[in-house]
């Protein structure tokens, strides 16, 4: 039925490679909303609340970095990151201020889809236990997708999130961080593996008292990332 179908917002101000995206998204079954600049992009964010955002970050009016970072004050909307800057130091600048992958230009179809596909699935809302840690001032409800910090509501992005749950889940567990890309990015993610260091900063600014002594998230030196909460 076509009001179940998925909706992905796709900001590009390049005709051409908008014609190009919008094909292979319809054909994998996603309805697509348009926009080719800043303006609309934050109209249609709240106009039709759409599941996913595709951002160019090159805008004739806006930078999609700032259209990110305002998002994320508010809504953990999935957003992946398509942009022609590919340096390592440009895709961890994405990652930290709240985009969940990065795509960068020229890129396939396919692989487009690929990672929309695998980005709505780690953000599905699929387990229904719920984790507490330290006598309640940490709560993760996996059902409801709601993380808790002293009893306020914490917004996450879906991989966030879902680094959060997996390292939650196995306390006891080192994870290395390519242990974590497979883990709780499906193996589908191939960014680089200090990207995982983002996210990990990003979700220690959320949940931590203090992000520079965590609690939860702890730094195996040489190794990878542990929890720490009981």
């Amino acid at each position: 039925m076509e009001e179940s179908r998925k909706k992905i917002l796709v900001v590009e101000d390049e005709a051409k490679i908008m014609e190009f995206i919008e094909p292979y998204l319809l054909t994998s079954g996603y309805e697509v909303i348009k926009a080719c600049s800043g303006k609309e992009a934050e109209e249609k964010l709240e106009d039709e609340k759409p599941d996913m955002l595709l951002l160019d970050l090159m805008l004739p009016d806006k930078s999609g970095e700032s259209i990110l970072k305002e998002l994320r004050r508010t809504s953990s909307i999935p957003v992946i990151i398509l942009t022609a800057k590919s340096s390592e130091e440009n895709v961890i600048h994405g990652l930290e201020i709240g985009a969940d992958d990065y795509i960068t230009k020229p890129f396939s179809p396919r692989q487009m889809v690929a990672r929309v596909n695998a980005l709505f699935r780690r953000s599905l809302k699929e387990e229904e236990e719920v984790l507490v840690f330290r006598k309640g001032r940490l709560v993760i409800n996996q059902k409801d997708y709601r993380v808790q910090k002293n009893g306020e509501d914490v917004v996450l992005t879906p991989s966030e999130f879902k680094l959060l749950t997996t390292l939650a889940k196995r306390p006891t567990k080192v994870f290395t961080r390519e242990e974590l890309i497979l883990i709780a990015f499906d193996g589908d993610y191939a960014g680089f593996d200090r990207t995982i260091d983002s996210h990990i900063k990003n979700l220690r600014s959320k949940i931590e008292l203090n992000p520079k002594e965590p609690d939860y998230i702890l730094t195996i030196r040489g190794v990878g990332y542990r929890f720490g909460g009981d």
